[in-house]
C-alpha cells in the first residue's frame, strides 16, 4: 500500500489555548502531505478542532465511542453524536481503555459496529503485555482480538483500520523493532484475507512509541500503513517530522 494513514492521539491533553497553537504550527507547515493526516482530540474540544481543522488536509477523530447507539448511559458518546462534529475516525480498544476500563474484546467490537453504523471509521487497536510476549502470546493475543472484531463485524470489515499497538511499548520509549512489528502486522493481514477478499484495502497500522528517530524504519515494512502516534503527536515538529516520514516512503513505493 502507499498511501499512509498517521493519526495522531492526543489522549488527555490539552487546552483551547494550547489545542489552537499545535493546530495551528501543524497546518501552517504541514502544506499537501501525500499521506493522510489526522489527530484525535479529547471530546470537549471536537468543536474547537471541527472549526480549526474545516477545510484542511487533516481530518477529525475522537478517542472512544459508546457500544450503545442513544439511551440512558451517562457520560457516553454515540456515534451519531460524534459525526455531529465532523469527526471521521475514532479510536476504539486502546490499551489504556482495555486495561483502566476493563473493556473486552466484545465491548471493543460492538463499538466498532456504533462507529460504522453512522460512517465513523474505527481505528482498532490491539497488542500483547510484556508478560505475554515473554510467554510466546503474542500471535495469539492479538488473533483473539481481531477475531472478535471480525465475527461482530464481518460483514463490512474492510472498512476498519487497525492499530498494532505493544502494550509494552505505549509511553515507554520503547519500540518493537521494525522486524518485530512487521511479523505482526503479517499475522494480522494474514487473518484479515481471511475474512475478507478487500484485506490489501485495510490499513494496518502501528502504535507503539512510534517517533521522529524510527518512523522511516518502521514506515517502510510491507505490512505497516502508517502510525498512531501519541506522545510525539502533542510536538508539532516531531509529528511533522514523522509525516514528511511517510511522505517519503510513498514517494519512493
Amino acid at each position: 500500500m502507499n498511501t499512509k494513514l498517521v493519526v495522531g492521539n492526543w489522549k488527555m491533553n490539552g487546552d483551547l489555548t494550547a489545542n489552537a497553537a499545535l493546530a495551528g504550527s501543524l497546518l501552517l507547515a504541514m502544506g499537501t502531505p501525500r499521506c493522510a493526516v489526522a489527530v484525535c482530540a479529547p471530546m470537549p474540544y471536537l468543536a474547537q478542532m471541527q472549526a480549526i481543522l474545516a477545510n484542511s488536509p487533516v481530518a477529525l477523530g475522537a478517542q472512544d465511542v459508546s457500544s450503545h447507539a442513544d439511551g440512558a448511559f451517562t457520560g457516553e458518546i454515540s456515534g451519531s453524536m460524534l459525526r455531529d462534529f465532523g469527526v471521521r475516525y475514532v479510536i476504539v480498544g486502546h490499551s489504556e481503555r482495555r486495561q483502566y476500563h476493563g473493556e473486552t474484546d466484545q465491548l471493543v467490537a460492538d463499538k466498532v459496529k456504533q462507529a460504522l453504523a453512522v460512517g465513523v471509521t474505527p481505528i482498532v487497536c490491539m497488542g500483547e503485555t510484556l508478560a505475554q510476549r515473554e510467554a510466546g502470546a503474542t500471535e495469539e493475543v492479538v488473533r483473539r482480538q481481531l477475531a472478535a472484531v471480525v465475527h461482530g463485524n464481518g460483514h463490512c470489515i474492510s472498512e476498519i483500520v487497525l492499530a498494532y499497538e505493544p502494550v509494552w511499548a505505549i509511553g515507554t520509549g520503547k519500540t518493537a523493532s521494525p522486524e518485530q512489528a512487521q511479523k505482526v502486522h503479517a499475522v494480522l493481514r494474514a487473518q484479515l484475507r481471511a475474512a475478507t477478499d478487500h484485506a490489501a484495502g485495510v490499513k494496518i497500522l502501528y502504535g507503539g512509541s512510534m517517533n521522529a528517530g524510527n518512523a522511516a524504519q518502521l514506515l517502510v515494512q510491507s505490512d505497516i500503513d502508517g502510525g498512531l502516534i501519541g506522545g510525539a503527536s502533542l510536538k508539532a515538529q516531531e509529528f511533522l517530522a514523522i509525516i514528511a516520514a511517510a511522505d517519503a516512503v510513498a514517494a519512493s513505493a
